[in-house]
């Protein structure tokens, strides 16, 4: 009897506790376990791409056999150079690289949809029809032992990828972030990449919308690797891009990075 009156009154309780943080947002009962924050109005996406360009970016990576290298880089051109030029399709390659340090005998291209969505749809649909560019596919397979594409946006606060005299060195650093972190991300290298301006090794920076979501690509360029060296400890040596930066220290459990990868492209 005893265990039953025990049982009926802390019922009561947690019904009396309900229905009072349910008629508030500011319940106490749900205050205790809960810290209020204000929910975000809007997909990061739209939060941290460019609002005055409509551009929709892909990323190809392709795992080449390597003694067909030359061939493919050779097919390869010889099919960008007529895409980029034939106004009637939509695109245009921003960078097309071999690996030089990291994943070996890969090519990385990087394509520009102007348009976004609609133009990279109008694109495939042409280059399904053109009997061409499905040859070239099927000769480029032979080549190839895998591949894998991503669609990028670019953050609001990087440079555009522009053409620039060469040669250079480009250097690509693909970070994982953990799913909710992207919104803190752009806004400490909002404020970082001012640090990386003074030389024009900042080509610039992504962020997956279709492929591995929470992937960040940020591509630079350097004259050397003795210049790379220069450039970033110049850049430590400023006020600022430590604070912003220090999210991949590997000293301290990243709170935003799942994996960095560096990778570098000739």
């Amino acid at each position: 009897m005893f265990l039953l009156r025990a049982f009926v009154k802390l019922s009561f309780i947690l019904f009396l506790c309900r229905r009072f943080s349910e008629s508030s947002d500011k319940g106490w009962f749900r205050s205790l376990f809960v810290h209020k924050v204000d929910a975000r109005k809007d997909a990061h996406s739209n939060l941290l791409s460019k609002k005055e360009t409509s551009n929709l970016y892909k990323i190809q990576f392709h795992d080449v056999k390597p003694e067909c290298l030359e061939a493919y880089n050779s097919l390869e051109a010889e099919v960008q150079k007529r895409l980029h030029e034939d106004q009637d399709y939509p695109c245009e390659v921003v960078g097309s690289w071999n690996t030089w340090y990291g994943e070996q005998d890969q090519a990385v291209h990087l394509w520009r949809y102007r348009g976004g969505y609609p133009a990279l749809t109008d694109c495939l649909q042409k280059l399904r029809a053109n009997k061409e560019y499905l040859e070239f596919r099927k000769e480029r397979a032979k080549m190839l032992l895998s591949r894998r594409n991503e669609l990028l946006l670019e953050f609001s606060f990087w440079n555009e990828p522009l053409p620039r005299q060469g040669p250079n060195l480009y250097e690509m650093r693909t970070y994982y972030l953990k799913p909710g972190t992207m919104i803190e991300w752009g806004n400490r290298w909002a404020r970082a990449i001012k640090h990386r301006q003074e030389n024009n090794e900042a080509v610039g920076g992504f962020f997956t919308q279709i492929g591995q979501l929470y992937v960040v690509h940020h591509l630079w360029a350097y004259e050397s690797l003795q210049a790379r060296e220069e450039t970033r400890n110049s850049a430590w040596r400023k006020e600022g891009w430590d604070v912003n930066v220090k999210l991949y220290n590997a000293a301290s459990p990243p709170p935003l990075l799942l994996l960095m990868e560096m990778t570098g492209l000739q």
